[in-house]
C-alpha cells in the first residue's frame, strides 16, 4: 500500500484495506481521545449496527461495510460513510476535518507526504507526543480511580488489622444504617440465632460465624434492682466481621436495585397503550 496519497488527520495517516475501508483505529488516534471514544464502544451503539444494516442491504454493497482484522497492520476497518458517521460520533468538529480529507482523498488533491529527514523527523515528534499524552491520560485516570478507592481500602486495612470489637449498636453506625435494622438484618441471614428457647440466645451468633472470626461474645454484667449483680452475654463484632457485613449488605442493596430496574423496565415495556 502507498500511504504517500493516504488521507492524513493530525499527523496520522488514515489507512485503507484491499476493499478501500478507512481505519476506525487510525481515525480514534488522529482525534486525541480517549479509550471511551474508541471504535469498539460506537460499533456497539443500536443506531451504529442500524447503519451497517441498512448498507448491507445496500444494492451497490459488494463487500461488508466493517470489518476486524488481526495482526500488526490490524483493526477495524469500515465503509466510508461509516468513517464519517464514527468522527461525528467522537464530534462535530472532527466529522468536518475527516469528511473534508476524504473528499480531497477521493478526487485526488491530497499532495504526496514528503519523505526528507525533516519532515519525517516532525512526523516521529508528533506520534511520539501523541502516545505520551494518551500514556499520561492513562496515568491520570489511573490515580483518580486510586483516590476514589482510597477511603474504602483504608477502611478495609484498618478494620481487618485491628483486634478491636465493637457492639452490633457502634457497627450499624460504622456502616451506616440503623441498629434495629441491623439486628433484623443479622437474624434474617442467619447470622444470629432467633426462635431460640433461651431469650438470652436471641442475639448470640451462631459458632460457625465465631470460629470464622466475624463474632465474638463477651461476658457482662449489671446491676438487677430484684436480683442483684446479673451476668448476661453480649454479642461484639469484629473488623473482619464489619468488612463481611458491610460486603453483605451492599451486594443486597445492588440486588435491589437491579430488581428495581427490571421491574420499572418491565412495567414500561407492557404498559397498556
Amino acid at each position: 500500500m502507498d500511504v504517500s496519497y493516504m488521507p492524513v488527520i493530525a499527523g496520522i495517516t488514515i489507512t485503507t484495506d484491499d476493499k478501500g475501508r478507512f481505519s476506525l483505529n487510525a481515525l480514534h488516534k488522529a482525534s486525541g481521545e480517549g479509550s471511551g471514544k474508541q471504535p469498539s464502544n460506537w460499533l456497539r451503539l443500536y443506531s451504529t449496527q442500524a447503519l451497517v444494516e441498512e448498507l448491507v442491504n445496500s444494492s451497490d454493497m459488494m463487500s461488508l461495510p466493517v470489518v476486524r482484522k488481526e495482526g500488526s497492520n490490524g483493526g477495524t476497518f469500515a465503509h466510508e460513510l461509516l468513517a464519517i458517521s464514527y468522527a461525528g460520533w467522537i464530534s462535530p468538529s472532527f466529522q468536518l476535518q475527516v469528511n473534508q480529507t476524504f473528499l480531497d482523498y477521493k478526487t485526488g488533491k491530497l499532495q504526496p507526504i514528503p519523505a526528507d529527514d525533516n519532515d519525517l523527523l516532525a512526523r516521529a515528534v508528533l506520534v511520539a507526543r501523541q502516545q505520551l499524552d494518551d500514556k499520561n491520560r492513562t496515568i491520570q485516570e489511573q490515580q483518580n480511580q486510586i483516590e476514589q478507592d482510597r477511603p474504602k481500602v483504608e477502611f478495609h486495612d484498618s478494620v481487618t488489622a485491628s483486634d478491636q470489637e465493637v457492639s452490633v449498636q457502634e457497627a450499624a453506625k460504622l456502616l451506616g444504617t440503623g441498629s434495629q435494622r441491623l439486628f433484623h438484618f443479622l437474624r434474617e441471614y442467619g447470622y444470629l440465632m432467633m426462635g431460640s428457647r433461651q431469650p438470652t440466645d436471641r442475639n448470640l451468633p451462631y459458632q460457625r460465624y465465631i470460629d470464622q472470626g466475624f463474632f465474638t461474645v463477651r461476658l457482662k454484667s449489671f446491676n438487677h434492682p430484684d436480683e442483684g449483680r446479673t451476668e448476661y452475654s453480649k454479642t461484639m463484632v469484629t473488623g473482619k466481621g464489619l468488612v463481611r457485613l458491610g460486603q453483605h449488605l451492599r451486594e443486597i442493596e445492588i440486588r435491589q436495585q437491579l430488581e428495581l430496574k427490571q421491574e420499572r423496565s418491565q412495567g414500561v415495556t407492557y404498559e397498556p397503550a
